[in-house]
């Protein structure tokens, strides 16, 4: 009887069933390991593991495995596999995606943005800069794409794009039109536009013209732009710990994660006279804001 009640009780307390995770890049990394073993603690009944993406034809997953790639070049041997495994995708921004699906998507693998979504960012803006209603550009061929859709956002809010195209980055037409034009910078995930070879002159010159630069990620705020929203390793682990528990024939096409972060720069706010919100509260006003899967 006692064997009984114990076999019960472990029934009781053990999940339905126990998932095979599959996680692969190109290489190792300490960040991968330190990834893989948090995702084991979330999910400690599930077989974790992690495959460098040459050893996936070998590897063979099977029907319950749940398969994830880190990153475009992961994404890219999967591509060239022709892999039908169901996959989420780490890591990758949406622009990265476009070159390497070329605007035809998958039906086998769902794309979990690593670029913040652009009405997220419009909404920080407006929440920092109320009385700021014109939002300057910068874009490349590559980001064109997004214009329309930030476009429509920004006209919910009541915002005013103005859009340059920046063709040569040696040249600060276009950048001095746009912040001329502008009350403030938005920068788009655009590597072309915002890059190790740009980023000061972007930063200098918004100064000059006391225009803050939002975004295009967290790494640009510490190096100078105001703020930006941005999902950290528990975000993402939230996120996979919902998904994983799905069939993968209900996982999203793309998603961005619903929980995320606000880190803003308060030595730039200082010198443009802008006062800010703390950024955990600020986070939580962005977040009651917004309807996401």
């Amino acid at each position: 009887m006692r064997l009984l009640l114990m076999l019960c009780c472990t029934l009781l307390i053990s999940p339905s069933w126990a998932a095979s995770v599959l996680l692969s890049a190109p290489e190792q990394s300490p960040a991968l390991e330190a990834f893989t073993e948090a995702l084991q603690k979330r999910r400690p009944h599930d077989q974790i593991r992690f495959a460098l993406s040459k050893e996936l034809p070998s590897t063979a997953p099977g029907a319950d495995t749940r398969l994830i790639l880190f990153g475009t070049e992961a994404l890219k041997h999967y591509l060239e596999q022709a892999n039908t495994t169901p996959a989420l995708v780490l890591r990758v921004s949406r622009l990265q995606a476009d070159v390497l699906l070329q605007r035809k998507p998958s039906n086998t693998i769902s794309l979990l943005w690593s670029d913040p979504p652009l009405d997220r960012q419009l909404r920080l803006a407006r929440a920092l800069l109320p009385k700021s209603t014109r939002i300057g550009v910068l874009y490349s061929p590559a980001s064109a794409g997004l214009l329309d859709e930030l476009r429509r956002t920004a006209q919910s809010l009541n915002l005013e794009v103005i859009a340059r195209q920046w063709r040569d980055n040696r040249d600060n037409k276009a950048l001095r039109q746009v912040l001329e034009d502008s009350d403030l910078l938005f920068g788009l995930d655009d590597p072309l536009i915002y890059n190790r070879q740009t980023i000061k002159n972007l930063l200098l010159s918004s100064y000059a013209h006391q225009r803050p630069l939002f975004g295009p990620t967290v790494s640009f705020v510490r190096a100078g732009s105001l703020a930006s929203t941005y999902s950290d390793q528990s975000n993402w682990l939230d996120t996979l710990d919902e998904l994983l528990d799905q069939p993968t024939a209900q996982w999203p096409r793309e998603q961005y994660p619903a929980r995320f972060n606000v880190q803003s720069n308060r030595q730039v706010a200082r010198a443009l006279g802008i006062t800010l919100p703390d950024d955990a509260e600020l986070a939580r006003r962005l977040a009651a804001g917004e309807s996401r899967p």
